[in-house]
């Protein structure tokens, strides 16, 4: 894949958009400029079923009239059935080993927190890792203790080929230090979620003034 997909990685459901039309943020951060999108409809009342069916596919078009590519998170199946751009996947998902058979150039993510998980992620072939969170996050209520930018920075150095995003608490004010310790882009959902002006928040995290 191309590292300069992951610049700006917008990740979203329907419960982190703050009573605003879903398909209306995601359209206007895509205009804005984002580079990458990941469906992770999680929450109190996620959608499921057809109804998450419907939404995924809406969502895919919309990436699809951008040329962003659209992943989805975790959910094995629903990345299969819509011919998803790929899957990302947790440490408590379905093991990387059992996924790359059923995804032929797919792209595959996967999040890592330490130098055992980054490893094991490598050599079961994933396209590009999530490291995090680097920052205090409120988009994820079990996300583990903020890490900074130790890890990513150790990451970086002894993987300098394989695509990081890094994620967690990231914001126009923050990202530049983390592009400086060696991810190739950030991460978001609050972000661009709560942003009043899409466009100036995406170029600024792309490192634009």
């Amino acid at each position: 894949m191309n590292r300069k997909d992951l610049a700006v990685y917008f990740i979203m459901g329907t419960e982190n958009c703050r009573g605003e039309e879903p398909l209306k943020v995601l359209e206007e951060a895509l205009q804005a400029g984002i580079t990458f999108f990941q469906l992770r409809e999680k929450g109190e009342r996620p959608l499921k079923g057809e109804e998450l069916e419907r939404f995924a596919r809406e969502c895919q078009s919309l990436c699809k009239r951008y040329h962003v590519p659209f992943i989805v998170n975790d959910d094995v199946e629903l990345a299969l059935k819509i011919d998803a751009d790929g899957i990302h996947v947790g440490q408590d998902d379905t093991p990387i080993e059992e996924i790359r058979g059923r995804f032929q150039n797919k792209i595959i993510g996967v999040s890592v927190h330490n130098e055992e998980e980054m490893a094991k992620a490598v050599e079961g072939g994933a396209d590009y890792v999530g490291i995090g969170p680097i920052y205090e996050t409120k988009s994820k209520r079990d996300a583990k203790k903020p890490a900074g930018v130790t890890f990513l920075k150790k990451a970086r150095e002894m993987y300098p080929g394989i695509p990081i995003v890094a994620i967690g608490g990231i914001t126009p004010m923050n990202a530049r230090e983390v592009i400086e310790a060696g991810a190739d882009g950030v991460a978001v959902i609050s972000a661009i979620c709560e942003s009043g002006n899409r466009q100036q928040t995406v170029r600024l995290l792309k490192g634009k003034q």
